[in-house]
């Protein structure tokens, strides 16, 4: 449980394009799981090595100023923007990139605003694939899906200006701006070959946490957007909703899900499996395990369950799938995961500045590294590049026919496996 801000709080960065782009998010967001052991006013480092590495930043300093003395664009030589691209190039030596990151201080108060749940932008998940800055999903009713923005596209640029090279938190201080404000992005729809521009007016964006509605044959499909403060609650809600409407099985959404707070998806695991049943075990570096497990009061432990995930699905989506399959509650449909898996300790630097260490990496309850690896789906069903998803709002709108037959084969094998079991309940 979160007590206090210094207390354990364990999340990943959601990976929004909203003012902090509710920055995954998450992580994010690649992306983990957070444990804050957030250290304020730490004393200056001396160097910490051997004579002979502490000797080498000695090339460092020379490059640092030979840098900022001859470089061509001496406006480009700011002392801020070279420390955050140091300690960045840094960290991404150590093999954990988009996870473990520095934060400078505008960066950190942005994510800390990011588990809040409202916020002023454009409203669309973000993630960096393969060295491109890609949409993971709008949020539902954002400016983002306004504006025609898809799960899978790609931002060539934003404003005019390449995006090439650009880590997640380049493109959100881009892309972030106050309520009434436009930016303009060039995006490659997936499937396409020619960009598009679409000019998005920056709004108040307000993002619940879950969705839901009643599908034919009584079968509940319910969307968890993502793990905030709010996602045990409001799906303890929807699923006592459900209940009561009659759901005879439920098909829990996952997909593009970009993770949270890990406490929530304790919850969340919660809600499905009974109490003291292994959700995930968090491994130190010097190999010492220990399990974190559900607890009582689920609303949802016995009711038939098929879960939805996609390469989308990241950290708290992993882990919840991953104590689901692991504990044969629930069939996972889609595709494999993410492979989220460090565990990151923010840790508050003098400037305000921020420094998530990944500290140590989890894995299923059967002690399988998810680490970019990801869950593997029980059924394999792709989903074409040009076919979104369907919100539960859409599918509640179609028929028994137009659902098995419809573009999004992943709700549709889903939909079936869940009439299947319910029929045989």
């Amino acid at each position: 449980m979160i007590e206090s801000p210094l207390d354990i709080l364990r999340a990943r960065m959601p990976l929004w394009l909203v003012a902090p782009l509710l920055g995954l998010a998450f992580l994010i967001g690649g992306a983990g799981g957070f444990l804050t052991g957030s250290i304020v006013n730490r004393p200056v480092a001396s160097c910490p090595e051997s004579q002979e590495i502490c000797e080498e930043f000695a090339v460092f300093w020379e490059v640092w100023d030979l840098a900022r003395d001859r470089y061509v664009e001496p406006e480009a030589a700011d002392p801020e923007e070279m420390t955050a691209g140091a300690v960045n190039g840094m960290l991404n030596a150590l093999g954990d990139e988009g996870h473990t990151r520095f934060l400078t201080t505008e960066e950190a108060r942005e994510w800390d605003d990011s588990l809040r749940g409202s916020f002023e932008g454009i409203g669309a998940y973000i993630d960096v694939r393969d060295g491109q800055t890609v949409i993971v999903a709008p949020i539902e009713g954002s400016p983002a899906e306004a504006a025609g923005l898809r799960a899978g596209d790609v931002i060539l640029a934003v404003d005019g200006e390449s995006t090439s090279g650009w880590t997640v938190d380049e493109l959100r201080a881009r892309v972030r701006g106050p309520e009434g404000t436009d930016v303009t992005l060039r995006v490659l729809h997936p499937g396409e070959r020619e960009p598009v521009e679409l000019t998005i007016r920056r709004s108040e964006v307000t993002v619940p946490s879950v969705n839901w509605r009643m599908l034919p044959d009584q079968i509940a499909l319910v969307r968890l957007n993502s793990f905030d403060d709010d996602a045990g609650s409001e799906l303890r809600e929807a699923l006592t909703a459900a209940n009561e409407a009659g759901a005879q099985a439920v098909v829990l959404d996952l997909r593009n899900n970009p993770g949270g707070l890990l406490d929530q998806a304790v919850e969340v695991a919660s809600q499905f499996l009974p109490r003291g049943t292994t959700v995930l075990l968090e491994e130190n570096r010097e190999g010492q395990r220990e399990a974190t497990s559900t607890r009582g009061g689920g609303v949802a432990l016995d009711i038939p369950l098929v879960v939805l995930i996609n390469e989308g699905s990241a950290s708290s989506s992993e882990i919840v799938a991953g104590a689901l399959q692991a504990a044969g509650r629930a069939t996972l449909v889609g595709e494999r995961t993410f492979g989220t898996g460090t565990v990151l300790t923010p840790f508050r630097l003098r400037d305000g500045s921020r420094l998530l260490l990944g500290t140590q990496q989890w894995l299923t309850p059967d002690g399988e590294l998810i680490r970019g690896q990801g869950i593997e789906p029980d059924e394999l069903v792709a989903l074409p590049e040009d076919v979104a998803p369907l919100r539960p709002a859409e599918a509640a709108e179609l028929s028994v026919s137009a659902l098995l037959n419809g573009p999004d084969s992943q709700l549709a094998r889903a939909f079936e496996l869940a009439r299947a079991v319910a029929a045989r309940r």
